[in-house]
C-alpha cells in the first residue's frame, strides 16, 4: 500500500501527496493528522502549516520559493500560489568535501578494449556530416546498410548517420563554431565508434578539413584502425552531387565494418565507465525517488574509481549551493559559479528567466519553482566530492563526479556528454520519456510505478517501488548493477525500439545569420 503522504524534511513546511488525495481526506504528518482543503493531485504539495504571504516555501529544507498569498494548512501549494522570488544562497566554498571510500573488491564489466587503450561498451561505425546540407546523404548511406549486410559483421552494432541542423551561419572559428567542432570531434573518437566516415557539402563554415586537422583526428583514427589509411573526408560539391558522394562513402565502408568486426568483449575495470546523468519529463517524485536512486548509484560508480557527469546547468539553478560546498578547489567552485552567472545573463538577453522551466509537464507533475527541480535534479550527482566542471562537450578527463554545462534540453545535454566521453547513461523520468541515443546507451529509470505500468515498454527501472517500501540504498545498486550489464551488452529498452538514430542535437548557444 502506497502512503497517503510524505515529510522529506523536518524543516519543511509542505509535504508531498504520494497518491491523490480528495478534499477533506486526513492524512498524517509528524504524528498529527492534516485535512486536505481541496483535492491535491499525485505528486503535488499541501501545507503543513500555516504560511504568510511572502514567506518562504521550503521542500527538501531547502526554499523552492515564496508564498504569493496567505497559505493554510491542507491547501494545495503550487503555481496559483507560490513564485520562484529570488533566493539568497550561501555558497560555503570547499567547506564540505567528502572523502571518497574505495571499494575493496574491483567491479567490472564486458566491454571492448581499443587498440589506444580505451574502453568502450558500445561498437558502431558512424556517418558524420559537417553541416545540414550533407545530413541527408549522410541518411542515405546508413539507410542504405541493409540487414543482410550487417550480418556478415556480427560484432559489429550498427551503421549510424550523425546529422543536424546547423554548421553553417556562424562566424569561422568563432564560439559556436568551435563548439559544433569539439561535438563532432567527440563522437568521431568515442571509444563506441570504432571507425567513422566524415560527409560534407563542401562551401559550409563547419570545413570537415578543419574539423580533421584542428582535432587530430587523421592521427587517432589511425591509430585505432591500425595503421589503416586515414578517415575519409566525401564533400558533396567535390564528389560530383549526392548520388557519387553516397556511392564513394559506401564504397568504403566495407574496410571500417571490418575493422570493427575484429573487436571482442572482455572484462574491463568499472573504473573506466563514464556515466552521464540525465532527467526529463520530470515530476514531483523525481526528486524523492528515481534521482537519489541514481545518486546511489553514482556514488557506487565513483567508489570503483568510475566517472559520473552531472548536466543540465539551468536545472542546478537554485541548489549550486549545495554542490560548491563539495569542490574540491575554490577553482572548481568559482567555475560552476561562473556557468550559473553565464546562464542568468544569457536568459536575460532573450528576456527571460531560467523560471521558464519547468516545462508544463513538469508543473502538471507536482514540480512549481525551478528551485524545486534543481533540487531534486542534482540529487542523480550523489554524495561525494566535485572534481571538475567541463564546458559543453569537452573530453572529460578527471576521474570522479563532475559537473558539465549542457542547457536542459535532453538531446542537446546528453549530445554534450557523449562528446565528452560518456559512454553508458542514466535517464529518470516521472512524465515518461521515449529518449534513447547512439553510439551510448541509455537506461530509463521510472520515478513511479502507475507510469513505469503504463509504458513499460520504454522504461528500464522501476524506482516507484522507493514508496513502497524498497530503500533507496537497494534501487541504487539495482541502478549500479543495470549500468554494469548494459556495458556488457545487455540492450536497453531503447535500444530494443531501435530509438537513437535522431538524437544527436549538438547545442548551439549564438546567433545564426
Amino acid at each position: 500500500m502506497y502512503p497517503s503522504s510524505i515529510r522529506l524534511h523536518p524543516r519543511d513546511n509542505v509535504i508531498v501527496a504520494i497518491r491523490a488525495l480528495s478534499s477533506g481526506e486526513v492524512v498524517p504528518d509528524q504524528g498529527e493528522a492534516l485535512t486536505a482543503r481541496v483535492a491535491i493531485p499525485s505528486g503535488h504539495k499541501l501545507a503543513a502549516q500555516p504560511i504568510r504571504t511572502g514567506e518562504p516555501i521550503r521542500k527538501f529544507g531547502q526554499v523552492i520559493g515564496y508564498a504569493t498569498s496567505d497559505i493554510f494548512p491542507g491547501d494545495w501549494v503550487h503555481v496559483h500560489n507560490v513564485d520562484r522570488g529570488s533566493v539568497d544562497l550561501d555558497y560555503c566554498l570547499c567547506e564540505d568535501v567528502p572523502v571518497t571510500e574505495f571499494l575493496p573488491e574491483v567491479e567490472t564489466f564486458q566491454g571492448f578494449r581499443r587498440r589506444d587503450g580505451r574502453a568502450a561498451t558500445r561498437n558502431y561505425v558512424a556517418i558524420l556530416s559537417t553541416v545540414n546540407c550533407s545530413a541527408t546523404s549522410a541518411r542515405m548511406v546508413a539507410d542504405r546498410i541493409r540487414p543482410e549486410l550487417l550480418e556478415r559483421y556480427p560484432h559489429v552494432d550498427g551503421v549510424i548517420a550523425l546529422t543536424h541542423k546547423g554548421g553553417c551561419a556562424f562566424e569561422f572559428r568563432g564560439p559556436d563554431h568551435e563548439q559544433l567542432n569539439r561535438t563532432l570531434a567527440g563522437y568521431a573518437r568515442h571509444p563506441n565508434i570504432c571507425g567513422y566516415l566524415v560527409l560534407g557539402l563542401g562551401c559550409e563554415t563547419s570545413q570537415g578539413d578543419y574539423l580533421l586537422e584542428s582535432r587530430d583526428l587523421v592521427q587517432l583514427q589511425g591509430a585505432a584502425q591500425g595503421g589503416s589509411p586515414a578517415p575519409l573526408l566525401i564533400n558533396i560539391q567535390e564528389a560530383g552531387g549526392v548520388a557519387r558522394t553516397v556511392q564513394r562513402a559506401l564504397q568504403a565502408l566495407p574496410e571500417l565494418l571490418q575493422e570493427a568486426d575484429k573487436a571482442r568483449r572482455e572484462p574491463i575495470p568499472a573504473s573506466e565507465l563514464i556515466l552521464a546523468t540525465e532527467c526529463g519529463g520530470s515530476d514531483g517524485y523525481s526528486g524523492i525517488t528515481a534521482n537519489p536512486a541514481i545518486g546511489v548509484a553514482s556514488d557506487w560508480l565513483v567508489r570503483s574509481g568510475g566517472t559520473v557527469i552531472l548536466s543540465e546547468v539551468p536545472e542546478i539553478y537554485g541548489g549550486e549551493h549545495l554542490l560548491t560546498r563539495r569542490a574540491i578547489s575554490r577553482e572548481v567552485g568559482e567555475k560552476l559559479l561562473e556557468r550559473i552567472r553565464w546562464w542568468e545573463d544569457y536568459a536575460r538577453k532573450f528576456g527571460q528567466r531560467i523560471d521558464n522551466n519547468p516545462s508544463v509537464g513538469n508543473k502538471q507533475g507536482g514540480l512549481t519553482t525551478i528551485y524545486e527541480k534543481s533540487l531534486g535534479a542534482i540529487a542523480k550527482g550523489g554524495s561525494t566530492a566535485l572534481r571538475a566542471v567541463y564546458e559543453y562537450a569537452e573530453p572529460v578527463t578527471e576521474k570522479g563526479f563532475v559537473v558539465m554545462d549542457t542547457p536542459g534540453y535532453d538531446p542537446a545535454s546528453v549530445t554534450g556528454m557523449i562528446a565528452g566521453g560518456a559512454t553508458v547513461a542514466v535517464f529518470s523520468t516521472g512524465r515518461g520519456s521515449c529518449f534513447g541515443s547512439k553510439p551510448t546507451p541509455t537506461i530509463k529509470i521510472c520515478s513511479n510505478t502507475p507510469t513505469y505500468r503504463h509504458l513499460q515498454d520504454d522504461m528500464d527501472i522501476n524506482a516507484g517501488d522507493v514508496l513502497e517500501g524498497v530503500s533507496l540504498e537497494e534501487k541504487g545498486k539495482e541502478i549500479f548493477r543495470k549500468i554494469l550489464a548494459v556495458a556488457s551488452g545487455e540492450p536497453t529498452r531503447s535500444e530494443s525500439q531501435g530509438i537513437g538514430d535522431e538524437e544527436f542535437c549538438p547545442w548551439q548557444a549564438g546567433p545564426v545569420f
